[in-house]
């Protein structure tokens, strides 16, 4: 996904707000260019999975009790377990039952599934090309949060009472719908934080929904925890270097804060800030354009100053698993990863000429529960998949 963010924010630099999944399609340099980038196992699995700009993920086991055609009810809905984009018309195979182009699905634990209709979907009807609308789920999965287009800025809903907040400031879509967005809901509802790339000239904002406060953050970079009080937040960047950032003392929003920042000397990919609020796990990526797909250990790093806590190498995973993603924290000593076994292609065999696919096949991701401490992983599910940022998890994101 590096080479899709460079090019964005490249673009972004160079035009005004347009499509611009569109010109990255039509940008066969840049493709070619940011495929050097330490990075490039990400590039070449977007590539691997068709080239697609949208990510999106759609569950395959446990079987849903529902078929997937009713909408979230007003209230009475038990906790998820995770959300997922659905798109219509891939270029092979099926889509999902009952699809709504682009739409948001929420599964319960129980394994209930529904539409979300008020999310705004991340493509318009007739429209092809990058518009990203992204749905963020509490850690207890008893809340989520979203952009209404009814209220035109972001919504907490409780799932249980129905209860909704609106953010307190509307944001017209062309200040962010069409970068990459990462969404961020703290574990009570009171707090959602919105990054995005490229920034369209536009902060990253922090909501305090309960006293009706913004604050702004500094975009481009993913928040990947927030304390119990909203003071502190801790974030991460991948590219052009992997980096991780933490800022307290944030309220008032006119305060500028306390920012501490740490470049790491190798690339990751991070997980969310682990429960104890001090810990963040992290994959070592030592890919590059010729020798993608070169994972390394699993590392617990210290948010602050960047030193490894702990190496272990992953064992237990499919011997054809080609990248992991860290998602949510399922205990202290259990983060999730997700998966995928894709056939990895160094930059020089990518013909220029190879099509983007905004619609690519639907591919098959597996979750594993990983033992931060031993390294062992145990298998928990499969997803059938067109790409990974398509799902949301309860808790924070993930960087990448």
């Amino acid at each position: 996904m590096t080479w899709l963010r460079d090019v964005l924010v490249e673009l972004a630099d160079e035009a005004p707000r347009v499509d611009l999944a569109e010109r990255t399609i039509a940008t066969r340099d840049h493709r070619r260019r940011t495929a050097i980038s330490l990075l490039a196992a990400a590039m070449v699995v977007v590539i691997a999975l068709g080239g697609t700009l949208a990510v999106r993920l759609m569950p395959q086991a446990p079987t849903p009790t529902t078929s997937g055609k009713d909408d979230l009810p007003a209230r009475g809905v038990g906790p998820l377990s995770h959300a997922y984009k659905t798109f219509c018309k891939p270029v092979s195979g099926k889509a999902p039952s009952h699809c709504r182009d682009g739409g948001w699905r929420v599964v319960t634990r129980s394994g209930r599934t529904y539409h979300v209709p008020e999310a705004l979907p991340s493509l318009s009807p007739g429209r092809t090309g990058l518009r990203d609308s992204p749905l963020a789920i509490s850690r207890d999965g008893r809340k989520i949060a979203y952009y209404s287009a009814k209220e035109g800025t972001f919504q907490v809903r409780d799932l249980a009472s129905g209860a909704k907040t609106t953010a307190p400031m509307k944001l017209p879509p062309n200040t962010w719908l069409y970068s990459v967005t990462r969404l961020m809901l703290s574990d009570d509802g009171r707090f959602v934080a919105l990054s995005k790339v490229p920034d369209l000239k536009d902060p990253a904002l922090l909501f305090d929904m309960r006293d009706r406060v913004v604050r702004e953050l500094p975009a481009r970079w993913v928040p990947i925890g927030l304390s119990p009080d909203g003071a502190t937040i801790t974030l991460a960047e991948y590219s052009p270097n992997s980096q991780l950032r933490t800022i307290s003392n944030l309220w008032p929003p006119t305060s500028p804060g306390n920012s501490t920042a740490v470049i790491l000397p190798q690339h990751y990919a991070f997980s969310p800030l682990a429960p104890d609020g001090k810990t963040v796990a992290a994959v070592e990526n030592h890919s590059t354009a010729e020798k993608p797909c070169q994972m390394g250990d699993l590392v617990l790093l210290d948010p602050l100053t960047g030193k490894k806590r702990k190496t272990v190498p992953i064992r237990g995973l499919s011997a054809d698993v080609s990248t992991i993603y860290l998602r949510t924290w399922r205990s202290a000593d259990e983060v999730t990863a997700l998966t995928t076994s894709v056939r990895c292609r160094p930059a020089s065999e990518v013909p220029d000429d190879e099509p983007a696919q905004i619609d690519p096949p639907y591919r098959t991701f597996t979750a594993y529960a990983v033992n931060v401490r031993t390294g062992e992983a145990r298998k928990l599910t499969t997803y059938r998949a067109q790409g990974i940022f398509g799902i949301a998890m309860p808790g924070p994101p993930g960087a990448i």
